[in-house]
């Protein structure tokens, strides 16, 4: 299971890999309208996005449980 030495920077570098997939995706929606990029690349990047989103949400879950189990 995860110790309580290894959530703190696991927080911190979760809270990272969400702000730069943002960060990744507004700039990859930003070149596509200015190259014209077909519609298709631009729903790529956004599954992409989406695909970061739900793999950092299920890491947040698992700490959030992991500091529930801690409280008990």
């Amino acid at each position: 299971m995860l110790s309580r030495e290894y959530t703190g920077p696991m927080k911190k570098r979760l809270a990272l890999v969400i702000a730069l997939i943002a960060v990744l995706w507004v700039f990859a929606n930003i070149i596509g309208v200015y190259l014209g990029l077909p519609n298709r690349l631009s729903a790529l990047f956004d599954l992409a996005a989406l695909a970061g989103f739900g793999s950092t949400f299920w890491i947040a879950i698992k700490i959030w449980r992991h500091r529930q189990k801690d409280k008990d």
